[in-house]
């Protein structure tokens, strides 16, 4: 069995290829290759279609590693023919092991507490700064289970520090948990614009808005504000709610989320964060009601059900703008003074009976 590893920032189809023609060579003499492909989603869905044939043959098999969903960066041809295997996020105690064995690399031990000094002596190495096992459990707890983002905040963390204590021209620096947190900022808000935390965020800030829960709503909103999400899109959304979830209930609701977007647009972040804010808990407190919504859906049903062509529009709503229209009797019975026209039809002809309101 051939393994073959190739990552997706550094090669392309040409090296696939290429991979592929001695995987065909090897199976002459019966051994099998695995084609792995590191950050597989750095490939576009066109580029991903050369797999295809050298999978189904079973010239190779794919083993494919990504960060991302599979669902939104693998095409559907691709993903239809593998088995999608989830790592799960490292739980507490695996994370604090593993940032315990980086600190050795930063001339860093760790004592227990604050009241435990570590014996120096024993150590294969001077240290030159300290950190408590309560500052790696809080570094554990915020880096959401994933190793490589828990090493590189503590890497900018001591980096940051140890700068610091370099200009001081102090010796040993025992690390605190606020210089920690001072060093990686805002690194614990977890976030990808473009990932599933993009899409998970605005999930959850819609549904509190849709159950009238203005504290919930008010927190998903100021999260994704605070992590980086563009404010255009979030109001944009929130736009989307206050026609989908309120409606003609509160018709206010949707001046409130335009007004809010004309804001964001003339003043900018971080001002307009306020203003965000403002329109979530609007939104959540105001009343709902789906009407339009529901009745919109049943009406693009019944459009995707008729067969044939469109029914056409009766005479009478037709538009006479030339005298040739007025002599086929386009407009005739109609009456622009608005007076009662109660006995003339609106709906095409067949389907006078539809009423997209009712259940």
């Amino acid at each position: 069995m051939r393994f073959v590893k190739l990552s997706a920032t550094m090669s392309g189809v040409n090296d696939v290829k290429e991979a592929v023609k001695v995987a065909k060579n090897e199976l002459k003499f019966k051994r099998k290759t695995i084609l792995f492909m590191d950050e597989i989603h750095r490939f576009n869905k066109l580029q991903q279609d050369i797999f295809l044939p050298h999978v189904e043959s079973g010239t190779v098999t794919l083993l494919g590693a990504t960060t991302e969903n599979p669902s939104f960066s693998l095409n559907s041809a691709l993903l239809s023919r593998c088995r999608v295997i989830v790592l799960e996020k490292l739980a507490v105690e695996p994370m604090v092991k593993i940032l315990e064995r980086a600190l050795p690399q930063y001339e860093t031990v760790m004592f227990e507490n604050n009241n435990q000094t570590p014996d120096i002596g024993k150590l294969p190495f001077i240290p030159r700064m300290m950190i408590s096992s309560e500052t790696i459990r809080w570094l554990a707890e915020v880096c959401d289970g994933d190793a490589r983002i828990g090493l590189n905040s503590l890497q900018l963390a001591l980096n940051t520090v140890a700068a610091r204590q370099e200009q001081e021209g102090s010796a040993l620096k025992l690390i605190s948990l606020d210089e920690i947190q001072e060093g990686i900022k805002k690194s614990h808000l977890l976030y990808d614009r473009k990932g599933d935390q993009h899409y998970e965020l605005i999930s959850a800030l819609h549904k509190s808005v849709r159950a009238s829960d203005d504290n919930a709503a008010l927190y998903w909103c100021t999260r994704m504000l605070e992590s980086g999400e563009d404010p255009r899109y979030l109001v944009r959304r929130m736009i989307r709610m206050a026609s989908e979830d309120i409606g003609i209930a509160d018709t206010n609701a949707l001046t409130v989320a335009t007004s809010t977007l004309a804001a964001v647009q003339a003043v900018g972040m971080p001002e307009a964060d306020c203003i965000i804010a403002h329109c979530a808990v609007y939104l959540a407190r105001a009343p709902k009601s789906r009407e339009v919504y529901n009745a919109f859906g049943r009406c693009k049903a019944a459009l995707k059900e008729v067969k044939g062509p469109m029914p056409g529009v009766p005479m009478h709503l037709r538009n006479a703008t030339t005298k040739l229209m007025k002599d086929m009797k386009y407009g005739a019975g109609y009456n622009l003074l608005h007076k009662d026209q109660s006995g003339l039809m609106y709906m095409p002809e067949g389907l006078e009976d539809e009423n997209y309101f009712s259940e």
